[in-house]
């Protein structure tokens, strides 16, 4: 059984109300319709009803009537979430007319939802940019207890017969979002990564904290910047399987790690590579899936106290109905 289909049997197991914002957006529909009659989540479209109804049937699409709908126009909704839109930022001095027009936006309206517990994760993106998406949830959702950083890990999902990672499966991050990571931040990458490994893969994280560097066999600031970011995950999460820093063929090569790190806990299995700045892991995952024949997964957006996901302007339906599946994972994982 591949991944996804794991996780597909995953998420019908535990239905989760899952929100797409861009309700009236084509593929998502397409995307939510396939999920519906899959069984996999309880959708909720943002959008005007009519305007749904109208482009289901011009897709001929026949599940969309069981979604539940929710319009961003209508004044009884924004009753219901401006106020916790204004509770959380009154501070910053927003008034709740203010609050009103933020909440008929549908990303905010979306967050709200999962603020309000209507809802348990979010997908977007197929229309608003990333820098909204994450706004809106940076401002609604927050992030998890004790992580203040978010990050965004790829899945790679390697061919069979490779002897790497756990069931073919290696943790990238940071890859899309934190561009040079100082040691608290990397830190809390490892630490949001080992959720990501465990809730959405299914594997026990071992993670890899890597450098140019293997146990002291270069000096740089660099080099101690992932050191400290070692012991301060130890510090966060005392149960993680961790160590660092380490040279990527020592994290993942059992020979070299013998020669190079023989007392390293990981022993060179490692299954999570934090990569010390975002340029880094972009590079490393973009080359490794187009050398190596690799599927990357993702990016999946972590350390947010509730899953939200974004997805490419670009995206096909079949991105959105996987994306949705691996939210629905976290979602599940998170509780």
């Amino acid at each position: 059984m591949t991944l996804f289909e794991k996780m597909t049997e995953r998420a019908k197991a535990c239905p989760q109300r899952i929100v797409l914002p861009e309700g009236t957006e084509p593929r998502t529909l397409t995307a939510a319709d396939r999920i519906i009659a899959d069984g996999i989540a309880d959708v909720t479209l943002i959008g005007n009803p009519d305007e749904i109804i109208k482009l289901a049937n011009e897709l001929k699409l026949q599940n969309i009537a069981k979604a539940n709908m929710v319009n961003p126009a209508d004044e009884q909704v924004i009753d219901r979430y401006a106020p916790i839109f204004y509770a959380l930022r009154k501070s910053k001095g927003i008034s709740m007319e203010e609050a009103r027009l933020t909440a008929h936006n549908p990303l905010y309206l979306g967050c709200l939802m999962i603020k309000g517990g209507d809802a348990d994760c979010m997908v977007a993106g197929a229309q608003n940019t990333t820098g909204n998406v994450l706004r809106a949830a940076f401002q609604v959702i927050k992030t998890a207890p004790g992580i203040d950083v978010v990050s965004g890990a790829f899945l790679m999902l390697l061919p069979e017969g490779l002897p790497f990672g756990t069931d073919g499966i290696i943790v990238f991050a940071d890859c899309a979002v934190v561009p040079d990571p100082d040691a608290s931040q990397l830190a809390q990458i490892a630490v949001s990564s080992a959720a990501t490994a465990r809730d959405i893969a299914g594997i026990e994280p071992r993670i890899a904290m890597l450098s140019f560097s293997t146990k002291g066999s270069a000096r740089h600031e660099r080099v101690d910047k992932v050191i400290e970011a070692t012991r301060l995950a130890r510090e966060i999460c005392p149960g993680l399987i961790i160590d660092g820093e380490l040279q990527a063929d020592a994290a993942i090569v059992p020979s070299v790690a013998a020669q190079k790190a023989p007392a390293s806990t990981l022993s060179g299995r490692a299954n999570v590579l934090v990569f010390p700045s975002l340029e880094v892991g972009n590079i490393a995952y973009k080359l490794v899936q187009r050398l190596g024949g690799v599927q990357a997964v993702g990016p999946v957006l972590q350390g947010l106290a509730a899953p939200v996901n974004d997805l490419s302007r670009g995206a096909f339906p079949e991105d959105i109905y996987k994306t949705i599946i691996m939210t629905c994972n976290q979602a599940i994982g998170m509780k």
